[in-house]
């Protein structure tokens, strides 16, 4: 038998409004099985629902919030609300279209937005958040709001692009419908929860607004209206006639990986190099999965077996005790360890079950201090410090396997940008992974995806995979534009790609590469390839800078502005302009560096020339895929 669900007592509503909603949940479920059970007799004319709007906005820069927000507004589109009285139509936009949106007359608004580098606004959101900062911004006192903001623990400001945007929102009069939602970068569990949540406070809005409709069970999901289907988070597009027949999506997903097969493994630094960069392919076959040029390919890792021994010698535990991860799935610790929790810092919960557990008079007061001192020396202890450094730093206290691994939060998968076209390599994937290694703390530190896949993972053997879609990076719509792509050492890698996909297309677009790294002698990467492009006159322009094969330090930014009146003409004539790389620094410096020539070139001041490259972002011209 199905049971009815009901409200967790957390949920952030009144005793009156929870009541009120566990009676909608349970009619939601009581006509689920009267549908399935069936009566027999004809169905009574469902009544005209009135349809209200509602906005659901998202900043991206992967695609995950994107796609997010496309899995709420199914979710939202699907039910009736108020007895079946109401249907909300959510329109799902990105934040870069701020300018189209009639903010006087919205009166939902949840936005979900990731948070890129170390607490900045996703690309397509640096606009909009300006804009909201300014005087321009109107006035919200109409509006309710929500949102849901996605982020990485391991930086300092974390989740900041939510931050931000909840609270401006507040502070312009809107009207919260529910509290701030931050998501680590485990985020499935807790993104589905919250729309619950908002299913349920819209619920509870929708019918206080329309009280005539009552509060019966909702009315059965509506057809999608924008002639869509979900599916993993994506809107699909609806087939009839003859493209009904058109290649099934594939079953894989990140919350269901293929197991794909490692077809290579090999350094493109030469010896002597002081990096190790690896060309990876990746066999699709089977898999159903499909990818375009400027996509990123997910990967779930395995922890490091000799940091997992370390961790279990400093518990004094064996490996074989059983845990209990959240969703109750059990398994031995140090299955765990390796497979399913994230190593890579230690967190607060863990410095409060350390205190709590601790008979140590200096352990204690050493843990006390840290926590009750509002993150204030918590957040910098934890920055640079993982898992097994907490441990052994108060080695006087023990705590179990349930209790270690309560504190941990599951393992994120790896983003890496593409390198290789689908038309050139098909039915496999290529990567360009720049492995991490250093020494920290008297040991050796690795990165737990590249080491991974570096040193880890047999030709031959499976790694769990997935595409993750990149919505605002791609090659242009249009043959025949210019592209000028910025990408120095492992930025390198879409690319590669973009080349092989424009030579096969046969696109007689112009192309210009900025590439850069140490030593030419030892990282240019693919060097063969593209000095081949070069000379057959495919690749228009090729500017190299390595930084250390002279006295002075020698970068892409550099190359771009010796070459500004060129680079400028290009700009002109309609080219694209990419950056793929570091978001610190490197991306940073270009962005200046192109301020600099198009100030020079056009005679006016770098305000003016970021108003040119604002509108160049709004026409797509400008897109970066930084890390």
């Amino acid at each position: 038998m199905l049971k009815s669900p009901v409200l967790p007592e957390s949920a952030p509503f009144s005793t009156e409004q929870r009541m009120w909603l566990n009676g909608f949940l349970a009619g939601l479920s009581n006509s689920s099985l009267t549908a399935m059970a069936g009566s027999g007799a004809p169905a009574a004319p469902a009544p005209v629902a009135a349809e209200l709007p509602m906005l659901v906005l998202y900043g991206s820069q992967s695609g995950t919030a994107e796609g997010l927000s496309q899995a709420l507004a199914d979710k939202v589109r699907a039910h009736a609300f108020a007895g079946g009285a109401v249907r909300l139509q959510p329109r799902v936009v990105g934040m870069e279209k701020f300018k189209d949106i009639s903010w006087s007359s919205e009166t939902r608004i949840l936005m979900l937005t990731s948070t890129w580098g170390d607490g900045d606004m996703p690309d397509n959101a640096v606009a909009f958040w300006e804009w909201l900062k300014g005087s321009d911004a109107p006035s919200l006192a109409h509006a309710s709001f929500a949102v849901l903001a996605l982020g990485d623990h391991n930086y300092t400001r974390f989740c900041q692009a939510g931050k931000n945007l909840d609270g401006r929102f507040a502070g312009l009069g809107a009207k919260r419908l529910l509290p701030l939602c931050e998501c680590d970068t485990d985020y499935e569990a807790k993104s589905e929860f919250w729309m619950d949540e908002v299913m349920a406070a819209l619920a509870i809005q929708v019918s206080a607004e329309a009280p005539a409709a009552g509060a019966g069970s909702p009315a059965a999901p509506a057809p999608h209206t924008n002639g869509s289907t979900p599916h993993n988070g994506h809107a699909v597009p609806a087939l009839s006639g003859s493209a009904a027949t058109a290649k099934t999506p594939s079953a894989y997903s990140r919350k269901n990986p293929f197991p794909a097969a490692l077809l290579e493994n090999h350094p493109l630094n030469a010896k002597g190099s002081s990096k190790d960069t690896r060309h990876i392919s990746i066999s699709l076959l089977g898999s159903g999965l499909e990818y375009r040029v400027g996509d990123a390919l997910g990967i779930f890792p395995r922890n490091c077996y000799e940091l997992v021994d370390r961790i279990i010698l400093t518990l004094n535990c064996l490996g074989s005790e059983k845990v209990t991860l959240d969703g109750g799935e059990e398994m031995t610790l140090r299955t765990a360890l390796i497979n399913r929790l994230d190593l890579r810092r230690g967190s607060e919960r863990l410095l409060q079950v350390l205190q709590e557990a601790t008979r140590n008079p200096g352990d204690k007061r050493r843990l006390t201090e840290l926590l009750f001192a509002d993150g204030a020396k918590a957040k910098p202890y934890l920055s640079d410090r993982d898992l097994l450094d907490v441990l052994q730093d108060f080695s006087h206290t023990r705590l179990d396997a349930q209790q270690l691994a309560s504190t941990l939060s599951k393992i994120a998968p790896r983003l890496y940008s593409i390198s290789s076209s689908p038309k050139e390599n098909p039915g496999e994937v290529h990567l360009t992974v720049g492995v991490v290694r250093y020494q920290a703390g008297g040991r050796l530190r690795r990165g737990v995806t590249s080491t991974f896949l570096a040193e880890r993972v047999p030709l031959g053997m499976t790694l769990p995979v997935f595409v993750q879609p990149a919505a605002h990076f791609g090659l242009p719509a249009e043959a025949g534009k210019p592209v000028i792509m910025v990408g120095p050492g492992t930025g390198i890698a879409p690319f590669r790609a973009f080349l092989q996909e424009r030579r096969n297309l046969g696109d007689t677009g112009k192309n210009w590469l900025f590439f850069g790294d140490q030593h030419r002698q030892y990282d240019f990467l693919y060097s063969e390839e593209f000095v081949a492009m070069q000379a057959s006159g495919f690749l228009t322009n090729l500017d190299l800078a390595f930084s250390r094969d002279q006295e002075e330090k020698i970068y892409v930014q550099t190359r771009m502005l010796e070459r500004s009146r060129e680079l400028f003409a290009w700009l002109e004539e309609g080219a694209h302009f990419y950056v793929c790389g570091d978001a610190k620094r490197m991306a940073k410096d270009v962005d200046e560096a192109l301020q600099q020539v198009i100030a020079k070139e056009t005679g006016k001041d770098l305000e003016a020339a970021r108003a040119y490259l604002a509108r160049m972002k709004d026409e797509k011209r400008y897109q970066r895929d930084v890390y």
